[in-house]
This record gives C-alpha cells, sequence and structure tokens, in this order.
C-alpha cells in the first residue's frame, strides 16, 4: 500500500483525494501544519507522495522522507521546492498548472484597468479627509486603452489568457518570450519582441507572468523600470522575487512608474522590515493615492479555483505515483 500524505489539511475532508487515488493508496491528512518540520518522524517514515501548497520543502526536510517518490506542488509554481536535492534522490516534482488560468489573467487585467480608468484614484480622493471635490481628476495615470501598449513577460497558459483579455478591450499587445515556438504571435494576432528591453522600450502596462526560476529572479531591477516609458505602469501576479520591490519604490517616488498592481511580494507573508512600498502604502501616504494597489496573493483564488487545486493535485498524484505516468512532471530544463 502506498501512503500520501496532505499536511496542510486545506479542505474538511479527504473524501474526494480518496476516490481518485483509489483504493490501493492510504491517505493522511494533517492538522494544519505550518512547517514540514512539524510533521512527526513516524509519519515521515511512511511516506511515498507528499502534497505541498503553502509549506516550502528544503534539503533537511526532504532527508526526512526515505521513500519519498513523488512531490505534487499545488499550484503553478514550484519554487518553494527544493529542486536540486529532490532530483538527486530521483524525487518526481509535479505541479498543477491548469487550475486557476482564467483567475490570474482576469486579476492581472483588472488591476490594469482599475489604475488606468482611475477608479482607485477617485476612490482614495473621496475617502479622505476632507474629500477631494466632486469631480474627475487630471493625473497621467488616466489613459485611453486603445492609446496604450500592453506588455506580457511570460506568454505561458497565465500570460496567454491576458493577452485575449487586453486585446479584446482594445491594448496594443505585445510579448517577450525566448521558449516560445514561431508563429505564437500570428496565431493570437499580438506583436512579439526578440529582447526585454525591446518590450519594456514599447510597452505602457507591463504584466508578469513568468515561472520564478535561477533566470527569472530579479528579471525586473531599476534598470528595466527606467527602459519603460515615462509614466508606466506595472503589475506583478506571477512571483514576487522577480520584481525588485525597492527599485520600484524608487521608480514610483520620482514618478517615471505611475502605478502599480501587485498581487505577490518578495516575502510572504510580509516581515519587518517590510518594504517601504508596502509601509507608505500601509500609511496611505498622499503621494500613493490611485497609484498603488496591493492584495495578499489572492489572483489565484475563487471557489471553484480551491476544487480545481484539490481534484488536479489528486489526479496527478494518481497518475505519477500510481499509473506511472509523465503528467504535470517538471523536469530539470525548467529551471
Amino acid at each position: 500500500m502506498l501512503t500520501v500524505l496532505e499536511p496542510e489539511g486545506l479542505y474538511p475532508d479527504t473524501s474526494e483525494e480518496q476516490r481518485i487515488l483509489g483504493p490501493g493508496v492510504r491517505l493522511l491528512q494533517g492538522g494544519g501544519e505550518e512547517s514540514i518540520a512539524h510533521i512527526p518522524d513516524e509519519v515521515c517514515a511512511q511516506v511515498d507522495g507528499l502534497f505541498v501548497f503553502r509549506n516550502w520543502l528544503d534539503a533537511a526536510d526532504i532527508a526526512r522522507f526515505p521513500r519519498l517518490k513523488v512531490v505534487v506542488r499545488m499550484g503553478v509554481g514550484y519554487d518553494r521546492l527544493d529542486r536540486a536535492t529532490l532530483a538527486a534522490r530521483g524525487v518526481k516534482v509535479c505541479n498543477v498548472p491548469d487550475y486557476g488560468t482564467t483567475e490570474v489573467a482576469d486579476h492581472a487585467i483588472t488591476l490594469a484597468l482599475a489604475l488606468r480608468r482611475g477608479i482607485t484614484l477617485h476612490h482614495d480622493l473621496q475617502r479622505a479627509d476632507p474629500p477631494a471635490p466632486w469631480a474627475y481628476v487630471r493625473h497621467p495615470i488616466l489613459q485611453r486603452f486603445g492609446e496604450q501598449r500592453f506588455g506580457i513577460l511570460g506568454l505561458g497558459r497565465i500570460g496567454t489568457a491576458a493577452a485575449l483579455r487586453a486585446k479584446a478591450l482594445g491594448f496594443k499587445v505585445g510579448f517577450h518570450d525566448p521558449y516560445l515556438p514561431n508563429g505564437v504571435d500570428r496565431a493570437l494576432g499580438i506583436t512579439r519582441y526578440r529582447t526585454k528591453e525591446e518590450l519594456l522600450a514599447n510597452t505602457d502596462i507591463l504584466s508578469l507572468h513568468a515561472p520564478l526560476t535561477r533566470t527569472t529572479r530579479g528579471f525586473v531591477g531599476e534598470k528595466e523600470l527606467r527602459t519603460l516609458p515615462a509614466g508606466a505602469v506595472v503589475v506583478n501576479t506571477a512571483r514576487g522575487p522577480m520584481l525588485d520591490i525597492e527599485a520600484l519604490y524608487t521608480c514610483m517616488k520620482d514618478g517615471h512608474i505611475v502605478g502599480a498592481g501587485l498581487d505577490v511580494i518578495p516575502d510572504e507573508p510580509p516581515v519587518d522590515p517590510i518594504p517601504r512600498l508596502l509601509a507608505a502604502y500601509r500609511a496611505r501616504e498622499s503621494w500613493l493615492d490611485g497609484r498603488l494597489i496591493v492584495t495578499p496573493h489572492s489572483a489565484f483564488y475563487t471557489p471553484h479555483a480551491y476544487d480545481d487545486i484539490r481534484i488536479k493535485s489528486a489526479e496527478t498524484m494518481r497518475d505519477v505515483l500510481v499509473d506511472r505516468l509523465a503528467s504535470n512532471v517538471i523536469t530539470p530544463e525548467m529551471d
């Protein structure tokens, strides 16, 4: 009998997972452990398959699972896992690439629209004390969609969904993704840029949609932000470490970047000392009125997407651990 562990207790029961995994698998559910280190050694010793949602899995954690064969990251990104150690152990690592695609794309577009239409600007000014006059405000963040160039870094499933939405709204859409074959741009009717720098120079709204890897960590720093035209907006619904948040603070403070929508930040949840941009946002400093939206890594969430995580994670575990298939297996080349 194979044993699978879901340590974080995400769902009220395991009936759906057990149905998918089948009678040859014993499924253990934890009580919401905040760290793999809290799992008793006697439990770790039995585990063949491990589900990971918010937990981190490092080399010391992995060493406590002598029977481990498969890890399923219950999400798209897999930067929480020590991939090198798992690969050296011969443990297969999988993700769930096809949940929350529409939710994250919708979230990214919504952040851009709320900023560019001045919704957050007028919202912030109308709840000020005293409130602003009952009138529109002239501000560089307000722009006509059809005059804006929407640039996407990373045109995978979510990036493609965001591109289609932006195109439907009248934006001029471009992207940079060196891993895609020729012809994707023609199929979607959008512009492909050969380099990141070319995309940035031709982008008024930048939306990040790449996975966090060695290549993309620190992908957008001050140099890249200043390559964007003055008055640009930046949206990040991918991973916090891709964007230098201190550089973003500097570029927003001096006005080069006019607005930002962040669903992710480098350290989550934030710890002291928190980034200057987040501190200014929480203090409601007036220079940020209408210019910054922060959401708590919630872009993926709807009740439907949360159910998808449960079902698709169990299906992936069954395919790889029980049926010995290669469903959603992450190869070293993808790092």
